[in-house]
């Protein structure tokens, strides 16, 4: 992957916003093991403008789908405010292990750090900061559940832990909350929604499934 395999993943662009599809396996940032990232590539999608876009928020290393840029400082420090103030919706498509009670529902466990010597992980505890996210079953087979999951709280690894010990039912994949498998994490930034000008109509961007999530996908229902 590099910076011109990233601007052929443009869904989105206007002058103020860049929305582009982040596949899984990309980091966001870099790091000392980390040197492809999304990071490295802005300035292949300056597309024009004088600097590079800036990161307005994150996605997990394995999570794919929508990631927001802004094109100019003006408009990172307005999509601050919208992601600070919750108005920006998320929706996430995840293929999960297990069946939640129901077909509906909404998780409200709060989340901290733990930290240790083999490492970080998310946890659930009541002593955490508050993270809430709603949840819907769109289909199901084989002792698996595809689900929709909207946050209406930004905690790193929010869904992950929400599915995992929130509903007890681990997402496909997921090197951390889930029983060791060879799949990659089967979790879709599926769509986002951004109130960027208050008298229009909001942006609103969908993602299309990974290649590696499409096989649970179709076994649970989906039809492209």
């Amino acid at each position: 992957m590099n910076g011109e395999d990233l601007r052929s993943r443009i869904l989105y662009q206007d002058a103020n916003l860049l929305i582009v599809d982040k596949p899984a396996g990309l980091a966001v940032h870099g790091g000392p093991r980390t040197t492809v990232h999304v990071e490295g590539m802005l300035p292949a999608l300056s597309l024009g403008y004088r600097h590079p876009p800036r990161l307005a928020h994150r996605l997990d290393r394995d999570t794919s789908g929508c990631l927001v840029l802004a094109r100019h400082a003006k408009a990172l420090s307005r999509l601050g405010r919208l992601f600070g103030a919750g108005r920006i919706e998320k929706v996430y498509w995840a293929v999960v292990q297990g069946t939640p009670n129901g077909e509906h529902g909404r998780v409200e466990l709060p989340l901290r750090k733990v930290t240790s010597r083999d490492g970080w992980r998310i946890e659930g505890t009541t002593s955490g900061q508050a993270a809430v996210t709603d949840w819907l079953r769109l289909g199901g087979a084989d002792g698996m559940t595809w689900l929709e999951l909207r946050p209406h709280t930004g905690r790193t690894h929010q869904i992950r832990v929400h599915c995992a010990s929130g509903l007890q039912c681990p997402i496909l994949g997921d090197p951390v909350y889930a029983p060791p498998s060879e799949r990659p994490l089967h979790l879709l930034a599926r769509a986002v929604s951004v109130p960027y000008w208050a008298d229009r109509p909001p942006v609103q961007v969908v993602a299309p499934p990974p290649p590696h999530m499409e096989a649970a996908l179709r076994a649970c229902g989906w039809v492209p």
